[in-house]
């Protein structure tokens, strides 16, 4: 975590915000490209390392107008390609707000550069073409949700409640089973595709809490919850004034940038309204 800090104080200004937004337009552009001329993209736009040797430099950038949810040329698929431009927009809106833009971009950027290094792999030790959209790409977004957000529910074919984190368990199984099953080149490109996962979730990991005077603080503060009064409770929200006891399965957290110690439940750590020391000193007087 100190590592980003460091990048973020000095790299930070440099990262492109509301950048999810950008990339759908992308999105959009290749949508309707789809409807003009579905192949269109494969001839000329996609990541083929055969044709980026003879020097078709712009697929580097190009393959990402592959927009998200397409297959044939039907109706059904221009409808979920809409709702599916929607949703990734959310999706990607959520983590930069949650992260912040240049952990975002960090997180995004790592994904192409993946992608093009599994093409790049694949061709040059391979020898094989892959045909790689950005397919891992949205997954990894989607994938990096689900563990900010295990417990949001989305609509299955637009009817069923699914939480996310089941949702992404199921891709990832089946992510898992082409690994298992698959020749040392499939195994390469899915690894390669979302090395972005692995890489930031192994650098914004928090491995102080597995050192010893972290263990033993956890037990000291587990020592003193025997010993509480019953009734008592240690952590109310700021905002919605919940606490553990009567919502056992909320997670609290205390905002670094309010002033007072405020603590917030995990629906409205990221929502809430900063408080000042201006404001808390109103409220004092």
């Amino acid at each position: 975590m100190k590592f980003f800090h460091k990048m973020e104080s000095k790299y930070g200004k440099y990262a492109i915000h509301n950048l999810m937004y950008y990339i759908v337009i992308l999105y959009g552009m290749g949508l309707v490209l789809y409807l003009f001329d579905p192949m269109f993209y494969w001839m000329y736009l996609s990541l083929d390392m055969g044709a980026i040797f003879h020097g078709q430099l712009w697929r580097l950038v190009t393959f990402l107008v592959y927009p998200p949810a397409l297959g044939s040329w039907v109706l059904s698929d221009i409808f979920f390609g809409i709702l599916a431009l929607f949703m990734y927009h959310s999706l990607g809106i959520t983590l930069e707000r949650v992260w912040g833009s240049f952990r975002f971009n960090v997180f995004f950027f790592m994904g192409v550069i993946g992608q093009i290094l599994a093409a790049f792999v694949g061709y040059v030790v391979f020898h094989q073409s892959y045909y790689i959209t950005t397919g891992f790409l949205n997954f990894s977004i989607f994938l990096a949700f689900a563990i900010c957000f295990p417990d949001i529910q989305f609509l299955l074919f637009l009817v069923i409640p699914v939480k996310a984190k089941w949702l992404a368990i199921a891709e990832t199984a089946v992510y898992a089973y082409s690994f298992i099953r698959g020749n040392a080149s499939i195994r390469c490109e899915i690894i390669l595709s979302l090395i972005n996962v692995l890489l930031f979730v192994a650098m914004t990991r928090n491995y102080q809490r597995y050192s010893p005077k972290e263990i033993k603080r956890k037990h000291e503060f587990k020592a003193k919850m025997k010993v509480m009064p019953k009734g008592r409770t240690i952590h109310k929200c700021a905002v919605c004034g919940r606490t553990e006891a009567d919502h056992p399965e909320l997670e609290f957290r205390y905002c670094s940038k309010c002033a007072g110690g405020l603590e917030y439940c995990q629906d409205h750590l990221y929502t809430h309204q900063h408080v000042t020391e201006d404001i808390v000193q109103i409220k004092d007087q």
